[in-house]
């Protein structure tokens, strides 16, 4: 699951964001998992991932649903902030990202190839 998690993000382009329950859509659930279950926790299955993800992975690039960068230690959200704004996205007086100016797409037909598995 982390491997898929990790290529999905791997797609997402500089200056775009996704957000964990987005790719948690892209992906099937792991294997011998209920569909409702994973559903409910698919995005925190995915932060999972990105807490361990490679350092060729653009974790930067990986936010909540609202918009925000996750909470974590300051040193690790300051970072994520400063790479993004190195990138051209910018945040809103709340701290906030516009996902309907940066927010990603997602991949091509909706899904991850089955080749990536």
């Amino acid at each position: 699951f982390q491997v898929r998690v990790w290529e999905v993000a791997r797609s997402i382009p500089p200056g775009k964001v996704a957000t964990y329950g987005q790719i948690a859509s892209l992906l099937p659930p792991p294997g011998g998992m209920d569909v409702k279950a994973y559903l409910a926790f698919g995005a925190r299955w995915v932060g999972g991932a990105m807490a361990q993800c490679p350092d060729d992975v653009p974790w930067q690039r990986v936010i909540n649903s609202k918009g925000e960068i996750s909470e974590r230690d300051g040193a690790g959200a300051r970072r994520q902030r400063l790479l993004l704004e190195e990138e051209g996205v910018e945040f809103g007086e709340r701290g906030r990202i516009y996902l309907k100016k940066y927010g990603w797409k997602g991949l091509e037909g909706g899904v991850i190839q089955e080749t990536l598995f």
